[in-house]
């Protein structure tokens, strides 16, 4: 489980890239580099992360079901997503 102040800078970074979105793209459409590199650095959204909405974890994330491979585990194992089934043969 990653610690609170990383998800805390995760969900910080969130917030700013949806609050410059639309002025982000209008700079960019203008060409405006030196305009665009006066916005803070953490509202692109190339620094964003996807990370385990549950636990916070950044590796071995599932974009479809939005969670880490263990957590996708411990659901699909509890029956918490439809028609995922653990296989045996």
């Amino acid at each position: 489980m990653a610690k609170e102040c990383i998800k805390a800078r995760q969900r910080k970074r969130e917030a700013l890239v949806d609050k410059y979105a639309a002025k982000r793209a209008a700079l960019k459409k203008a060409g405006d580099y030196i305009g665009l590199s006066k916005l803070p650095r953490n509202s692109s959204k190339v620094r964003l992360r996807n990370r385990c909405k549950v636990t916070g974890r950044a590796r071995a994330y599932s974009r479809q079901f939005g969670v880490s491979r263990l957590v996708f585990r411990e659901w699909a194992l509890d029956g918490k997503i439809p028609g995922v089934t653990k296989s045996s043969w």
